[in-house]
């Protein structure tokens, strides 16, 4: 079963797609900014992908995606964005920084699913 990281500040969204996600078979692990979701990733670092909101309080997904892409041993962790950020230049700025996938909120919880199975290989 694949393990996902999940990182949102907004605990209503975390639920909502924490729900689709483990409704789908993924086991899911939840952080509420970029600083606390690299402690786990670092800490326990069995996670088969990460999917991260833009905008939150503390440490932005920018930074936090940034920082994973340093790391040797996460350089091929597959990374999805989930945010309402939806200008393309916003966009850019997220695949640059490291993402694979970016996707805009409100998200169907299909294609939710189907963009971590394709980013886990499942």
């Amino acid at each position: 079963m694949p393990k996902i990281l999940l990182i949102d500040d907004s605990s209503i969204t975390r639920n909502f797609h924490s729900y689709i996600l483990k409704s789908a078979g993924f086991e899911v692990s939840e952080a509420i900014d970029g600083a606390e979701a690299l402690d786990l990733l670092f800490s326990q670092s069995d996670f088969d992908c990460v999917i991260t909101d833009l905008n939150m309080v503390g440490m932005d997904g920018i930074t936090m995606i940034k920082k994973i892409r340093e790391s040797e041993d996460f350089k091929e962790l597959p990374i999805i964005i989930i945010t309402t950020l939806d200008r393309p230049e916003d966009r850019r700025e997220g695949i640059e920084a490291g993402a694979d996938f970016y996707l805009v909120k409100p998200v169907d919880p299909q294609l939710l699913v189907e963009s971590v199975k394709l980013a886990v290989g499942k």
